[in-house]
């Protein structure tokens, strides 16, 4: 794994929105500073950072720097009460950029454009 993704994943989660400026600021920096694409491994460790909330827009910067991989990433899913993650979760799983449970047949890279109801 790449040293600016490791990184990222060291630190943790991404913070909630109620963090402080400098906190959203570095963690913007860190994302902004790794190389597309993602390998499978690195969009694996990212889907494991999404925090509890979209925290101003960086959960979609992460779930982007995710679609980069060659294909989906099996994670985990959200509480039914953790908010935008699971909303950001869905959108990934429609897109295919993650699958859902044992035996999906979702693809990487293909967007369907749409958002889920």
């Amino acid at each position: 794994m790449r040293p600016e993704v490791s990184a990222f994943v060291a630190d943790g989660p991404l913070p909630d929105e109620e963090a402080g400026e400098d906190e959203i600021d570095r963690r913007a920096r860190q994302l902004e500073a790794m190389s597309r694409p993602l390998s499978l491994a690195e969009a694996k460790a990212l889907a494991g950072c999404f925090g509890p909330d979209d925290c101003y827009g960086l959960a979609w910067t992460m779930t982007h720097l995710i679609e980069t991989a060659p294909g989906p990433v099996r994670t985990p899913a959200p509480a039914p009460e953790a908010g935008a993650h699971a909303r950001i979760r869905g959108w990934a799983v429609a897109a295919g950029l993650v699958t859902e449970g044992a035996g999906s047949g979702a693809s990487g890279g293909e967007d369907t454009g749409g958002f889920p109801a």
